[in-house]
């Protein structure tokens, strides 16, 4: 008998139904109109689709050309329910969402777990919208891939890069970053606070990112001193809050789309 991890938050953030779900993804991705790349890396964010949909599917529509060549996917998001040190990962066998199974490499789970700071909590992943949000969109654009799912609690970004650091691999692994950007400011103050983060971030100016930043500092600062050991470059593809998608603009909270070549 298959160990899954069912959807938890279909209805919620995405549709339940397998070729609504699939038929919005795609009406999403098709609606960037940029040139395909190959990042080693993105930065994307996991609210409700009609809020932060259109701008993580700005970066995944990106990876297009990379639809079977893209064969492993480390996907790491903040806890958003439960508080502890470290990361976290899994033992189930698979993730799945209304599109399907994903297979999850648990080779590689296991070459992690042997780091001190990195362990099996369940608990962590259960209802962890952060990691659900983005397998609808890796189903629609890449053909057959594992996924090494992480859950990052309190650990630092010297950690979080040791965990990458294992996982690089070449080009048939793709590292996702989940991470919102400020929350409930007004839509003014917010563009400005989102703005410095984007700067810091193509900067890869790990340091300077902090609480009121991204709530998925921790990954993403992790992935931000990786990028400076590997010599990445990070762009900015789209940047915007939910004041400009589908929500008022009194209390917003910020996304960004980024990738890492």
């Amino acid at each position: 008998m298959l160990n899954i991890r069912k959807p938890s938050i279909a209805g919620s953030f995405y549709p339940e139904d397998p070729i609504e779900l699939r038929q919005l993804v795609k009406s999403m991705i098709d609606k960037v109109n940029v040139a395909s790349k190959n990042p080693k890396a993105i930065v994307v964010p996991h609210a409700g689709y009609i809020y932060s949909g259109p701008v993580a599917a700005s970066a995944y529509a990106l990876l297009a050309n990379a639809k079977t060549s893209i064969q492993n996917v480390v996907l790491l998001g903040p806890s958003h329910h439960l508080s502890f040190k470290g990361l976290s990962v899994s033992n189930v066998d698979h993730y799945a969402s209304p599109l399907g199974k994903i297979p999850v490499d648990k080779n590689a789970v296991n070459r992690i777990k042997a780091l001190g700071f990195v362990e099996e909590l369940e608990q962590a992943h259960v209802l962890e919208h952060s990691l659900e949000v983005h397998l609808p969109f890796l189903q629609e654009i890449l053909d057959k891939f594992t996924l090494v799912p992480i859950v990052a609690g309190d650990a630092t970004p010297l950690e979080v890069c040791q965990v990458l650091e294992l996982l690089w691999g070449g080009d048939e692994t793709l590292i996702v970053i989940s991470s919102d950007l400020s929350h409930y400011h007004p839509y003014n103050m917010a563009c400005h606070i989102d703005r410095e983060t984007s700067d810091a971030i193509e900067e890869l100016r790990w340091e300077t990112i902090g609480y009121n930043s991204a709530c998925g500092r921790v990954p993403l600062n992790g992935l931000l001193m990786a990028a400076l050991r590997h010599n990445l470059k990070a762009t900015t593809v789209d940047l915007r809050n939910s004041g400009d998608t589908a929500g008022s603009r009194d209390r917003v909270v910020g996304y960004g789309s980024y990738i890492f070549e």
